[in-house]
Formats: structure tokens, sequence, C-alpha cells
């Protein structure tokens, strides 16, 4: 697979004043409001008020670009050091800065298992948390296996909330009119058979808790599993 992190950098010097840095904010920006379907070069360079060419002197295509941006996003992600906070105070740390960072960029999911992260970025993200996982007593493959069930649980759960938030967005309602929709048909259609699903969503909780807060409990349940796991 081809990677802009794999081919050298272009010999020959920008002829323009807008630098790769701008570049790549813009196109998060353009990302983050209007999704994968809404980059376009063109639409990069009206934005920045640029010529769709000088975007070329620094990114040679989209997917490029797409490559740049993630690995930006990855620099948000914070990674404490085992001697700071301990395996597991660190992987929870990690896990939520990693959620976070899924829901300001509700596009990201769609991209970040397909694409290299070869990035400095990435590299050091991942490198950090190769240690961090490996303080917890892991070895060998069994970094690798801890590690991607904690990020699979991860993107799955916040991929699936930023598809519930995409999806209310669009209808233009906010997330609390939602819940209390679903709360209502919750009330008329609960019967003996689902007297949790009621009490659920009258508690009168907000759903952003709630949210955070389911997320919390599965963390928690896979970072059990996973203490004794390697206790073992």
């Amino acid at each position: 697979m081809d990677s802009i992190w794999t081919r050298e950098k272009a010999a020959a010097a920008a002829r323009e004043t807008l630098s790769r840095e701008q570049i790549v904010r813009g196109a998060m920006v353009l990302l983050d409001s209007e999704g994968l379907a809404g980059l376009s070069m063109r639409k990069l360079a009206a934005r920045l008020d640029a010529g769709a060419t000088s975007l070329y002197w620094h990114v040679h295509t989209k997917d490029d670009l797409i490559d740049l941006v993630i690995d930006e996003i990855y620099a948000e992600i914070d990674v404490p050091e085992p001697e700071l906070a301990g395996w597991r105070a660190g992987v929870t740390l990690f896990a939520h800065s990693l959620r976070a960072t899924v829901l300001r960029h509700a596009w990201l999911p769609e991209v970040l298992y397909s694409r290299p992260r070869l990035g400095p970025n990435a590299m050091s993200v991942g490198s950090r948390a190769i240690v961090l996982f490996g303080a917890a007593g892991f070895t060998g493959r069994g970094v690798d296996y801890a590690m991607g069930a904690v990020m699979s649980y991860v993107i799955g759960s916040a991929s699936s909330e930023v598809s519930v938030r995409t999806t209310i967005a669009k209808t233009g309602k906010t997330m609390e009119d939602w819940a209390r929709e679903i709360s209502e048909l919750t009330q008329t259609a609960a019967d003996d058979r689902a007297p949790g699903g009621q009490a659920y969503w009258t508690s009168g909780t907000d759903v952003d808790t709630i949210q955070t807060e389911a997320f919390a409990f599965g963390l928690d349940s896979l970072l059990d599993g996973l203490q004794i796991r390697v206790s073992q």
C-alpha cells in the first residue's frame, strides 16, 4: 500500500506562502464539518483562499492529505507513562482520550483501520501504548492482543455514539429531544418483559452522562478481565 510516510519528501520547495500545516488544519476543519464525502482539494483550496495547484506543492493526493490529518489527530491522544499513573489508570486515561478524539472527529472511524498508521504521531502513540500494556505484564503477542482489545472496544463504542449523534443531528433535534422521545416511547411500550428499558431512560440523567457512564462500565469490565488474565 502506498503512503506518504514511506515516500521521500519532495525536493522542490513550495512556491506559495501556504504551509503544509495550514493545509492539514484546514482539511481537518472541513472533514469535521462535512465528513469524508465533503473533502476535495478544490473545496479545501477555496476555504484557504488559495489555488488548487498551491495545495499540490505540499500534498500530491487526497489520500496523502487524509493520512496527514489522521496523524495530526493522533497528537491529540494522551498515553501516560506507566511510572506516573500505573498501567490500569494509564490505560483508562488512554481509552477515554481516544474516545474523546473519535467523538471530536466523527469521520475518523471510517478510515482509521483502512489507512496505514505510519506517521510520527501515530507511531509515538503506538510505542507508548505498547510500553503501557507491557507494564501490565503482557508479553509478546499478548501486548498486541490486549492493546487491540481495548482499542477495538473504544473505537467500536465511540463509533456507535458518533452514528447516533450524526443521525439525530440530521433531524434537527437535540440529544435531549431524542432521549425524551425514546423515554416516552419506552414508557408506552414497556411491560413486564422489559422493565429495565423504562428505568434506563426515565432516570433523569442526561444522555452524555449516560453514554460516558456506559463506556466507563464496559471499559472497567474489559480491564478487569485483562487484569485477571495477566495474573494467571
